[in-house]
């Protein structure tokens, strides 16, 4: 498994608070890992498309969570996107 209890509380202590996994910059981070995860998994196997539909659903989870940060506080926004090294 890719995705362990271990892993999980190291992403939400370092883009969050380890009790407060629900914070926005905890949940894009832990997105943008699996979204990463599924790119390297599509990279071998192009044609699991179940897998490249889950990519796009996150993605787009991933996206609204963006939208919401930016229209609340930009400058969380701005960080986030900096240390994630996400595009605009």
């Amino acid at each position: 498994m890719y995705l362990t209890k271990e892993v999980k509380a190291e992403i939400f202590a370092k883009h969050g608070e380890a009790t407060n996994t629900g914070k926005s910059e905890a949940q894009i981070a832990l997105f943008t890992f699996r979204i990463n995860h599924l790119t390297e998994h599509l990279k071998r196997n192009r044609h699991d498309y179940n897998t490249e539909r889950s990519l796009v659903k996150l993605v787009g989870k991933r996206r609204s969570l963006l939208d919401y940060l930016k229209n609340t506080e930009i400058n969380r926004y701005r960080e986030i996107i900096k240390v994630l090294g996400i595009r605009k």
